[in-house]
């Protein structure tokens, strides 16, 4: 008997999988993990629940002009020039073209188109008479007018036109979930990432379901397709360079514990609550879940807690750890949880009851003692 009580002993420490409902009331005293808030969510938490702010395209990346016109590296450049008589500085050259009209004073005035100027790592090209000219990161209008006032002791009344024939660095890449990825070229309208999307012939998933993230000068900025067709301030104008990158439900949340699925579940990212988050697992589990003992655990800006308690000490990232408490006996609690929003990587615990535990912990002894008392029983015998 002993031996029983000893095996008694060693199987209530394991009866439950994960916490229970009251070892995770206690996790503000934790010792491994300083600062945690324990937040009772009802229907005042949620009134003054204060969601962290999401940069928008418009924020982040503000207005843009059209960059179509932008010289860059790879481009290619046709230049012409115009000379009026009498002074003749451009005679044709091998390779270029010269063509005549009449002047005012019936005179012949003179163009000359060079070959094409291929833009290469030094940012610029070398035009006669004109010497060395910068221009990568300039219009073309910027460039003519420099052109011209280099030429203008040199030439008579000279006449510039800088054309793009070729623009190989003003381009956006579009990848990800949409029916054919590209390269896409930008022109002097200016495209847009809606525009972008359509030359990629549309998303092959929902458009509920889809993120749209642009990659641009180092840094990565999300938002919902969604949100970005219904405000037009958000459709930016994209920059040479741009990454466009279409993800398919990039944001999930995991359900453990007594839920009626354990998994990684995806969802939309224009608002989720947790009231649906429940749905989405089946629920809790009937005869395991303690109704009282739910719980959502959230790295969550202090900014969102209005009543932060003294020893909530943030992450390096400035997050602080909490974890909001979630009564189903209550009937208001199933309002509040219809207003209260499931963020990315949120993990949802559902507790044991004491009575799923304990009816663990008999069977636990039951299949364990049943050989010794067998053995024991024979023993006596003999």
């Amino acid at each position: 008997m002993a031996a029983l009580a000893l095996l008694l002993l060693g199987t209530s420490a394991c009866t439950s999988v994960g916490p229970g409902t009251g070892r995770v009331e206690k996790a503000a005293q934790s010792d491994t993990l300083s600062g945690i808030q324990i937040v009772t969510l009802d229907n005042q938490t949620v009134r003054t629940y204060i969601p962290p702010a999401v940069p928008t395209f418009a924020q982040t990346m503000g207005t843009t002009r059209p960059l179509g016109q932008i010289v860059g590296v790879g481009d290619t450049i046709q230049l012409t020039i115009w000379e009026a008589p009498p002074a003749v500085l451009f005679a044709p050259i091998s390779g270029g073209s010269a063509s005549s009209g009449s002047s005012s004073a019936g005179e012949i005035a003179r163009a000359v188109t060079f070959p094409d100027y291929l833009v290469g790592t030094s940012g610029q090209i070398t035009v006669p008479f004109a010497g060395s000219i910068p221009v990568v990161g300039r219009s073309p209008a910027e460039l003519e007018r420099e052109i011209t006032a280099r030429l203008s002791k040199k030439a008579h009344l000279p006449q510039v036109a800088v054309h793009i024939s070729k623009n190989a660095s003003s381009n956006v890449s579009v990848v990800g979930e949409v029916k054919t990825g590209i390269r896409m070229q930008i022109t002097p309208k200016g495209e847009t990432i809606l525009d972008a999307l359509a030359a990629a012939g549309g998303t092959s998933q929902p458009v509920n379901k889809i993120t749209v993230q642009v990659s641009r000068n180092g840094q990565v900025y999300s938002m919902p397709l969604e949100s970005v067709i219904r405000d037009p301030q958000q459709n930016v104008v994209l920059q040479a360079g741009d990454i466009i990158t279409v993800l398919y439900q990039p944001y999930s949340f995991t359900a453990l514990g007594a839920a009626g699925r354990n998994e990684e579940v995806n969802f939309e990212s224009t608002g989720f609550t947790l009231a649906q988050a429940l749905g989405r697992v089946a629920g809790l589990q009937e005869g395991r879940a303690d109704p009282k003992g739910v719980f959502l655990f959230r790295w969550e800006d202090p900014a969102a807690i209005p009543n932060l308690a003294a020893n909530a000490t943030a992450a390096p990232d400035g997050k602080i750890p909490v974890i909001y408490r979630i009564n189903l006996k209550d009937p208001a609690t199933y309002f509040a949880m219809q207003n209260f929003p499931v963020r990315n990587r949120d993990v949802v615990f559902i507790a044991n009851s004491f009575a799923a535990d304990f009816q663990r912990f008999l069977g636990l002894v039951v299949s364990t003692a049943s050989p010794i008392v067998t053995l024991d029983n024979s023993l006596n015998r003999n």
